[in-house]
């Protein structure tokens, strides 16, 4: 039984150690099999998303961290090149359910956005899906709005699929 008084060690550091990208599939697979019955289809997009990124990466634009709690990955967030100059996309941001709560999920994004910044990105977009909520408030707290949405069936499940949005000129919303 852990110690009511454990303060866990808490860190967010880049994705650049050998199992972090493999982790990231598997959590995202298993995590969303677990809670939201999701198919292999999504664990296939997140690889997919995973093998781009370490195919092909700019370091300069293009980063994905890790959180840890206790020195265990605990979650993950993607910012990659969107298709027009200056937008960036966040990706594949997960806590997972062990670690919810420490504030990881903000902390994820907020050095995605700080990142994105300092590449020099105008804008930050984000496609979701309105079964994730807490995912969703996390993004609102920062600014994101959304722009649009449309129902789609993917994953074994019908779902509304949501695109959000942040200009990273209005930094009145930073949390």
């Amino acid at each position: 039984m852990p110690e009511r008084d454990h303060q866990p060690h808490v860190i967010v550091r880049r994705a650049d150690r050998p199992g972090d990208l493999g982790w990231t599939v598997m959590a995202h697979g298993e995590i969303y099999d677990q809670q939201f019955g999701w198919n292999t289809d999504f664990e296939a997009l997140v690889a997919k998303i995973v093998a781009e990124y370490a195919a092909k990466h700019d370091p300069a634009a293009e980063a994905a961290w890790i959180a840890e709690v206790d020195g265990r990955r605990a979650g993950c967030v993607f910012l990659v090149s969107g298709d027009e100059p200056g937008v960036a996309r966040l990706r594949i941001l997960l806590v997972t359910p062990a670690s919810r709560g420490l504030g990881l999920g903000a902390r994820l994004v907020g050095e995605c956005l700080a990142f994105a910044r300092q590449a020099g990105y105008r804008q930050v977009t984000l496609w979701t899906n309105d079964v994730l909520v807490s995912a969703r408030r996390i993004y609102e707290s920062f600014g994101f709005t959304l722009t649009d949405q449309e129902p789609h069936h993917s994953f074994g499940h019908d779902l509304i699929g949501q695109n959000w949005t942040l200009d990273l000129h209005d930094t009145s919303a930073e949390p």
